[in-house]
């Protein structure tokens, strides 16, 4: 085990561009062995045609066999299943160019914590302590597995055979007396397939869980907040900036549910607007995913506002009366001229500075990101809004909302 006073604590102290979120696990590392990965997540086009063909591919093949691929006997044949070639054609690749971008956006946010000062020296050990605890939950093995499990005896046999299939003949399925009777191609759907899909969503979710853990621990630390920092956020501004590294992340879910809805609403005679709460609920699920590990930061920015409103408060009292003294009530030197007088300007900049404070935010999150991370999930649900009206219509409101 690693501990917060190893030399590897010390060596990501001086490194510690070299964390990741991605790049370690049992799959990772098979990833590698199979070399359709490297050393920094590189060759996702090799991944994303291997991975998305292992799921996909298979299927085609064996439902052409069966007499399902495009017509046959099944109401939805497989190349009619929008949910499924969105699943494995483009949800799946997203989540794994995720990788890439999560790698890439992130890895420098530790630098952040440290070339701004806001790790005081007595607490680095901490800090080297919250690193290492991250990347040994990153490459555990058990976690993996336990992920596994929780695919194949939930994901599949609850979540997809009881409330994800359509109730009507498919490539995949047929209903029968005895029940539910799957496919040649069902079962590589339901054993292969899915659980691939389900296992590497639930990878994001279990990374997602250690970059949250690892802010609440960083959050414990007497943090070095400054209320003036021009981010208004005491320095921490920098971490709204990593919710756009998970816009792939929010187009995948996005994707996933259009989908999802698309299917129902061309094999089971529902409108769009019956999945209002469906797509709220994915939207609001997407946006505390993303920002709610920030909410552990609320504490110390609101102790941090605080201080600093009474800190600047008292500093602008003591400048403002002794301005008031000098050029008011006849204090000034003689000869003395208030024009161009630096009084003037270090006023202008005090009530700057108390206006920064503020206006300073208690959770380290900008409009701009909660807007783009919104956009991003709802994109993919837009053109189903053709099937309630045509192009030429749709395109009509859009410019007259716009112009």
């Amino acid at each position: 085990m690693t501990s917060a006073h190893s030399p590897f604590g010390e060596e990501l102290r001086r490194e510690p561009q070299d964390f990741s979120l991605v790049l370690g696990g049992p799959l990772y590392q098979l990833l590698r062995r199979a070399h359709i990965s490297d050393d920094a997540g590189e060759l996702v086009r090799r991944r994303m045609i291997v991975i998305a063909l292992l799921a996909w591919l298979p299927l085609l093949a064996l439902s052409a066999l069966e007499g399902h691929a495009l017509g046959g006997s099944v109401a939805v044949p497989f190349l009619r299943d929008v949910d499924v070639h969105v699943r494995f054609l483009v949800t799946l690749p997203l989540l794994i160019v995720a990788e890439l971008v999560v790698h890439q956006r992130m890895r420098f946010v530790l630098r952040q914590f440290q070339e701004r000062r806001l790790i005081p020296a007595s607490a680095s050990r901490s800090f080297d302590a919250a690193i290492a605890s991250a990347l040994r939950l990153r490459n555990s093995v058990l976690a993996e597995l336990l992920m596994m499990a929780f695919v194949y005896l939930v994901g599949v046999s609850v979540i997809w055979r009881h409330y994800w299939t359509l109730a009507t003949p498919t490539w995949y399925a047929a209903s029968t007396d005895a029940g539910t009777t799957l496919s040649l191609s069902g079962i590589w759907f339901g054993y292969v397939s899915l659980p691939v899909f389900q296992f590497l969503l639930m990878r994001w979710y279990y990374r997602i869980f250690i970059w949250a853990r690892f802010l609440w621990q960083v959050s414990r630390i007497d943090l070095s907040l400054v209320p003036t920092h021009p981010d208004r956020a005491g320095g921490l501004g920098f971490l709204s900036n990593t919710a756009y590294a998970f816009v792939p992340l929010a187009v995948a879910h996005g994707a996933m549910l259009a989908g999802l809805i698309a299917n129902r609403i061309f094999y089971g005679g529902a409108v769009l607007l019956d999945f209002k709460v469906e797509t709220a609920v994915m939207l609001v699920f997407l946006l505390c995913l993303v920002f709610g590990p920030f909410l552990v930061f609320a504490p110390r920015l609101a102790e941090a506002k605080r201080t600093g409103l009474r800190e600047y408060g008292t500093l602008a009292e003591r400048y403002v009366r002794d301005f008031d003294a000098k050029w008011l009530r006849g204090g000034a030197p003689a000869g003395e001229q208030l024009v161009g007088s630096a009084d003037l300007q270090s006023l202008a900049d005090l009530g700057n500075s108390f206006e920064v404070v503020r206006s300073m935010r208690v959770v380290p999150v900008t409009k701009e990101a909660v807007f783009q991370l919104a956009a991003a999930t709802l994109l993919p649900v837009v053109p189903l809004a053709l099937t309630m009206m045509s192009l030429e219509d749709l395109l009509k409101k859009l410019f007259g909302i716009l112009l």
